[in-house]
This record gives structure tokens, C-alpha cells and sequence, in this order.
């Protein structure tokens, strides 16, 4: 069993897209069943929009799940963890504001130690605890991890070990006693029989007290992989604050969706990303082993050029489907090399079918003259080639600009698909109107 496990604090983004796709694909490969769980334990940030919204961008990648668990409906399940944890005496109650333990943490830094907490709320006597909850002070709780070292063999990373205190005991609980992540996570995985963690490696500092906890519920533990997170070009790391980041406005562009699920599925490991795979190939294939343990660079410009690449690749039903654009084959057998998106296949109909530019073609009277004249009476795919050859045996003109003229006249750009094709796409009354509409002489 392998779950997503996204927070509805923010639109899904293309870090948080990844860790699903290969969660996904995980389970796919590996007969296992697969759930969504959202994390929605911070009332005051989680909302119900982004919840539609990662259900929504789920769909669209074409992942699908086996159910969805809510973590707003399991409080009851963390109260009784809690409870469970305080009568073992394997969590203990902190006293110290935020202010005084990043206070603690500067000065450790400064003494060239590491950021760890000293343990010091051990020290308090059930007479100070008492006389602190007394006078109004609502501790938060801690983990208290064991002396046993913490190891595991990942997937990605290989042996991975904590020495003794080598972490800070996790606070599991707020002050609120609002449950917190590290002890969510380990509570629903066990009851849900999850088998394996696929999730980034800022996480590996979390998965050694998880690991403590699954121990001290006396449960198996999952197998782990932790794969590098993904980043910015400019090294920065991905948030659900940068929209440009998020899988709304990949949508919004138009990306295809196996485009995407392709180049998350194959960023930082062996396989080639220009090689794209049909999703059951993906999860045929799929192997944890080829990832590396080395940074992941986001680069836009590499899922851009990917789907252009494949939209020219797609038949007139595929666009329909993928796009719901309606051309026939002819139309699209002549503009596709000349597209790198959708938008510009739209670009391309709405030149076919308006016969105004905007701005006008300036041409003399004899050049004006001589174009329409000339123009032949069969349009075919070699009109072109005889109608130009003709006007430049009778004018002083370079070829290229008279090419560019007419081309400018007939769809309002300088470049685009041969014209020898092109042309084939407009009928003779047609050339001869836009000609005359878009000269200026």
C-alpha cells in the first residue's frame, strides 16, 4: 500500500505533482494498492478550494486512487495516540516559547554544536509541571527517542543511520495538543497498512523519529525512499507561493499531461527525458533504483520543448481529444512542424479564416500590379514556385522580400509553413482578396 499525502494549504505544485506520479507509478509497477490522503489538520491555513483543486490536477494527470482519507476526521485516532504515548511515558511536556528555543539554537550554533534540543523540560519536577499548568502555561509535547541508534536501508540513499541524540526529540503535539505531522503520518500508516514511503529527502530527519514511532506502537516498519527535492534553475526550492511553479498554470499553458508525467517521472534518474512513454510503459518500466541521490533541477524550457516536440507528433483525433481543437488533416499536415503549442495552432486557424492584418503590406503600384496579374489559375503545391519566378522576371526585386511581401499579405506574418503548401490552403478568390485588403500602395 503507497499513499499521497498532500497539505490543501496552497495550489498543488510541480514538486508536490512528482512525489504523486512516482508514488503512483510505485504502486502500479508493484501491484500495490494506492490512496490519497490529505493532510488537513491546520484548520486555520487548510481549505476546501485547494482540496477540489488537488483532486481536480489528480485527474488531469490521470492518477487515480483507491479512496481518500481526510486526517480532519481522525482526531479521535490522534487522541488516542497521545493518550497511549503519555500513559508509556514515551512523550513529555515542553514549556519553552518559540522565542527561547531559537534562542537556545543560535547560541548552540555559535558554540559550533548542533541545533538540538537540550531535554531540559525533563528536568522539571511533576510539582513544577503542575505549578506551570497552573498559572496558565499550556505545554507542547515532545518524542522522547531512546538511546538505540535509528538506521534503515533506503531505496535511493542506501544505509542511512542516526547515532544516539544525533536529532532533536520531535514535538508531536501543540500546545493545543493539536497533533502534528511526524506522529499523523505514522498513526494513519499504520492503520492503513501502509508498505512503502516514497516522499523528498528534506523528510529523512522525520522518517528517523517515525521510524522510533512505528517501534514504539509495535508495528512493522514501511520500507523508505527518499529522492533529492526538486529545484529552481536558480537553485531555489519549489513553493506553492510561485504560482509559475504550480500545476494550474501548467495546465493553463496546455501541457500534456503524459508530457508532464513523463519528465517527473524521469528527471534525476538514468532515463532519458527526450524518450517519451506511453503510462503503462512508465509503470512497466519503472524501477526506484535508476534515481540519483544528487539535486533535481526544474527547467521549464525542457517540459516546453518537450511538448512541442509531441504535439507534432499527434493526429487530428489527438487534438481534439487532448485539446478539443477541431482541424482537418490537411490543414494540420501542412502548419504542424511550424507549431510549438496549442495557442499556435488556434494562431494558424484564425489566419485561414480573417483576411485583415494588422498592419498593411506597403508595395508599389507596378509590384501590386504585377502580384495579382500573375497570380496562376490552378492553386496547387506548385503555384507558388511559378507565380513568384513570373513576377521576378518582370520587377527589380531580391527574391526574399518579394516572398516576404506576399506572405506578409496573405496570413500577416514574415514567417511560417512553406508556401508552396500554404497557399494550397487558400482558394484563388481568396489570395486575390487578401491582396487587395492588405496592400498599401
Amino acid at each position: 500500500m503507497l499513499r499521497f499525502a498532500p497539505s490543501p494549504t496552497g495550489f498543488m505544485h510541480i514538486g508536490n505533482a512528482r512525489v504523486a506520479v512516482l508514488n503512483y507509478l510505485y504502486a502500479m509497477n508493484k501491484k500495490k494498492k494506492f490512496f490519497l490522503r490529505i493532510d488537513d489538520t491546520d484548520r486555520d491555513r487548510s481549505k476546501n478550494e485547494f482540496v477540489d483543486a488537488i483532486l481536480e490536477d489528480l485527474s488531469w494527470l490521470g492518477i487515480r486512487y483507491e479512496k481518500i482519507v481526510k486526517q480532519s476526521d481522525r482526531f479521535k485516532k490522534y487522541e488516542e495516540s497521545f493518550n497511549f504515548l503519555k500513559n508509556k511515558n514515551l512523550i513529555y511536556p515542553c514549556f519553552e516559547t518559540a522565542e527561547e528555543l531559537s534562542l537556545k539554537r543560535k547560541v548552540q550554533l555559535k558554540l559550533g554544536k548542533p541545533p538540538i534540543y537540550d531535554r531540559e523540560a525533563l528536568k522539571l519536577s511533576r510539582t513544577q509541571i503542575s505549578s506551570l499548568v497552573n498559572s496558565g502555561k499550556h505545554p507542547h509535547w515532545r518524542l522522547k527517542l531512546d538511546d538505540e541508534p535509528i538506521e534503515w536501508e533506503d531505496e535511493i540513499h542506501g544505509r542511512i543511520k542516526f547515532d544516539h541524540l544525533s536529532i532533536s526529540d520531535p514535538v508531536l503535539f501543540r500546545s493545543d495538543e493539536m497533533p502534528l505531522f511526524t506522529i499523523t503520518s505514522v498513526v494513519d500508516d499504520i492503520e492503513f497498512n501502509v508498505t512503502n514511503i516514497l516522499r523528498g529527502d528534506d523528510h529523512i530527519t522525520n522518517t528517523a523519529a517515525q521510524i522510533k514511532l512505528f517501534k514504539y506502537f509495535g508495528s512493522s516498519i514501511p520500507s523508505f525512499a527518499h529522492f533529492p527535492l526538486m529545484r529552481s534553475r536558480s537553485g531555489q526550492g519549489l513553493s506553492k507561493r510561485f504560482n509559475s511553479f504550480s500545476i494550474r498554470e501548467l495546465r493553463k499553458k496546455r501541457i500534456i499531461p503524459l508530457i508532464l508525467i513523463n519528465y517527473l517521472q524521469k528527471i534525476g534518474s538514468s532515463s532519458s527525458i527526450d524518450n517519451i512513454e506511453i503510462l503503462e510503459k512508465l509503470i512497466q518500466k519503472f524501477n526506484i533504483n535508476t534515481f540519483s541521490k544528487n539535486s533535481v533541477l526544474f527547467n521549464g524550457e525542457d517540459l516546453d520543448r518537450l511538448n512541442s516536440k509531441h504535439i507534432k507528433t499527434l493526429s487530428t483525433n489527438d487534438l481534439k481529444k487532448i485539446a478539443k481543437i477541431s482541424i482537418d488533416e490537411k490543414f494540420w499536415k501542412i502548419i504542424k512542424l511550424n507549431i510549438d503549442n496549442f495557442d499556435d495552432i488556434e494562431k494558424w486557424k484564425k489566419i485561414l479564416t480573417s483576411n485583415h492584418i494588422k498592419q498593411k503590406v506597403k508595395v508599389g503600384e507596378n509590384l501590386f500590379n504585377l502580384i495579382k496579374k500573375n497570380l496562376p489559375e490552378r492553386i496547387d503545391s506548385n503555384t507558388w514556385s511559378l507565380w513568384t519566378k513570373t513576377i521576378l522576371k518582370e520587377v527589380d526585386i531580391k527574391p526574399k522580400e518579394l516572398f516576404v511581401k506576399i506572405r506578409m499579405m496573405l496570413t500577416g506574418k514574415s514567417y511560417g509553413p512553406s508556401m508552396n503548401e500554404l497557399l494550397t490552403l487558400f482558394s484563388r478568390k481568396e489570395i486575390l482578396k487578401r491582396i487587395s485588403n492588405n496592400c498599401e500602395q
